[in-house]
């Protein structure tokens, strides 16, 4: 059973080199099968992995984004690969142990049928935890971290039960995709996108669990950057967490009935809460 490893990248060439540092170093008892999708990278990365006979590199022209890239790296695995393999979702400014994917395998295999994610630890600091995993309140429209719910206690209940699971280091079984489909590019095309596939896999009847045993190492900022500048940049950018289309596609998906029939009004209260406040503070 091989394990396709899928990372999306555009330029940032020495975190793509570091990552696959990481994944040439990996000790496991599964062939692994390396895929960069670079998505139009200008900085001496095409011509990089183009010498690297042992990864496959899958190309784009600058307008995949996380979703897109993903969905070309999943039609080719799912093309190429057989119904037992897994598919590893990791992204290049990520690093990790030499035991990583193997340990990712164990719980996957242990608890199956199950998808398993890493937690995040701080590069700096690798001993201390940055994230867990997703908890979702559906009502509220809210994503907040399974470490804020976890004392140090629970971690003998590990690995964690989850409701969403990021692409930053996340081990599949292929089937999944065959049950659940693939990703949704043209609705979410990068930031929910990892979430929305991983709650569609759970509702195909696969366990969401994240293991403390695979830690994957990122700078502590390792959310969205992007500041916009006005409403309409934060709605209607890719690039904003925001991203109006995303948005409405992730909480539809994830909602109830009663839920989805109110979940305009609620976007557009989250949406315009921080502007009203902004305006009572200022009246004071």
């Amino acid at each position: 059973m091989t394990v396709h490893v899928l990372i999306p990248v555009f330029n940032r060439l020495p975190l793509t080199q570091r990552v696959l540092q990481c994944l040439h170093a990996q000790q496991l008892d599964e062939p692994l099968n390396i895929i960069v999708i670079d998505d139009g990278s200008t900085d001496g990365t095409a011509e990089f992995l183009g010498s690297q006979q042992d990864v496959t590199v899958l190309k784009g022209d600058g307008s995949l984004w996380w979703g897109g890239a993903i969905e070309l790296g999943l039609q080719h695995v799912l093309q190429t690969g057989a119904s037992k393999d897994w598919v590893l979702l990791v992204n290049n400014d990520t690093q990790f142990g030499n035991d990583f994917i193997q340990r990712l395998i164990e719980t996957a295999r242990a608890f199956a049928p199950a998808a398993v994610g890493s937690v995040i630890c701080d590069e700096k600091m690798p001993e201390q935890v940055i994230s867990i995993g997703a908890v979702l309140d559906t009502w509220r429209l809210k994503a907040g971290d399974k470490l804020e719910h976890v004392r140090s206690q629970d971690k003998a209940h590990e690995p964690h039960s989850v409701d969403a699971l990021s692409g930053r280091g996340t081990l599949y079984p292929l089937e999944a995709f065959h049950k659940a489909g693939t990703m949704k590019p043209l609705l979410l095309p990068h930031y929910l996108a990892d979430y929305e596939l991983a709650v569609r896999v759970r509702k195909a009847g696969y366990r969401l669990l994240v293991s403390e045993r695979a830690a994957t190492l990122s700078a502590n900022e390792f959310g969205n950057s992007f500041q916009p500048r006005t409403l309409g940049e934060k709605l209607f950018s890719v690039r904003s967490a925001y991203f109006l289309p995303a948005v409405l596609a992730f909480w539809w998906q994830v909602s109830s009935i009663m839920e989805k029939l109110t979940l305009l009004p609620r976007i557009v209260f989250v949406f315009l809460k921080p502007r009203w406040s902004r305006n009572e503070n200022t009246h004071r």
